[in-house]
């Protein structure tokens, strides 16, 4: 009842930047927070950064000061700068919210692939 369609992974050279989006749609009554994850090969999945409604945001440390996460509407993105071989992964976009008709969901992107190397 709610997609997430992530664009703008791509391959890039360390130091180099992307720019990640992702835009819900369907039965969305209200979103309390999106985030991006990320899982590289061999790894579990983790939490790189989260944006709330109210625009409180929260980010793994390995990335602070290097990449930003901005909302508007129901489109969430991220900012990335100063990309490193260790950034390599499938980034996944992530919302939480309710459905009109009231109940809630929790929905996860089809993912878009990072590459940093030269």
């Amino acid at each position: 009842q709610v997609q997430l369609v992530e664009s703008g992974g791509g391959l890039v050279q360390p130091g180099g930047s992307l720019r990640l989006s992702c835009a819900a749609s369907g039965s969305i009554f209200s979103i309390k927070a999106m985030g991006w994850y990320r899982q590289a090969p061999g790894k579990e999945r983790e939490l790189v950064a989260t944006i709330t409604s109210r625009g409180s945001t929260n980010y793994a440390d390995f990335v602070k000061a290097r990449f930003t996460i901005s909302r508007a509407k129901n489109t969430v993105y991220l900012q990335m700068n100063s990309l490193k071989p260790e950034d390599t992964a499938v980034y996944y976009c992530n919302a939480e919210g309710a459905l009109i008709g009231g109940s809630s969901f929790g929905s996860w992107g089809q993912g878009t692939q990072v590459t940093v190397s030269s």
